[in-house]
């Protein structure tokens, strides 16, 4: 999905700011190194887009940890909603993705 190849700007709420620190321990660097990863994948988050569009993305930090985080795109940016690491089963999906997947 090129989605990304025309935003490469972060927009931040007050709300979201340090909510990834604080619920997961996540960086908000760490949250936007997904966007840079080579091995990523995202997919439209069709169940939480009722009033905007809102995506999901695989992929893993430069330290190596996978990610999964929602994001939508406002004004040009992307706005992250949550960021967390990923579940026994995405890591599963995720790792599955890789090796069928031409990167």
């Amino acid at each position: 999905m090129k989605i990304l190849d025309k935003y490469i700007e972060f927009e931040w709420d007050k709300g979201n700011i340090d909510k990834n620190k604080t619920k997961h321990d996540i960086e908000n660097k760490e949250a936007e190194e997904i966007f840079l990863c080579k091995q990523k994948f995202i997919f439209k988050d069709k169940l939480h887009s009722q009033k905007e569009e809102r995506l999901r993305i695989f992929g893993k930090t430069n330290k190596n940890r996978k990610l999964l985080v929602v994001f939508t795109i406002r004004n040009k940016r992307i706005r992250i909603i949550s960021a967390r690491d990923m579940n026994k089963k995405e890591v599963k999906f995720y790792e599955k993705k890789i090796n069928t997947t031409k990167i």
